[in-house]
């Protein structure tokens, strides 16, 4: 699947009143316990491959997916053999 260059996905987010989008990078099959963020998060995937679990339900993510977090929200985060990097639009 396609995703749309950095500076649309930015604008796009800064248009629906996110502040700030950054970029993660995530090493091979790491692993992030239950936490939560403090803000909003709307990310795309643009590389490997990421479980994402919320309330017991988990999302398989590929390259062009979108995921939305409210702030607050405890979740786990799992990465691929290749590890992963998104986008992330993040709102306070």
């Amino acid at each position: 699947m396609t995703h749309p260059a950095l500076s649309n996905f930015t604008q796009q987010a800064l248009a629906d009143g996110y502040q700030e989008v950054v970029e993660r990078n995530w090493a091979p099959n790491t692993v992030a316990e239950t936490h939560t963020h403090p803000f909003a998060a709307r990310g795309l995937l643009t590389q490997g491959e990421m479980w994402l679990t919320c309330a017991g339900h988990t999302q398989h993510l590929l390259p062009g997916d979108i995921f939305n977090l409210e702030p607050l929200t405890p979740h786990e985060e799992m990465y691929g053999p290749e590890g992963a990097t998104y986008w992330a639009a993040r709102r306070s």
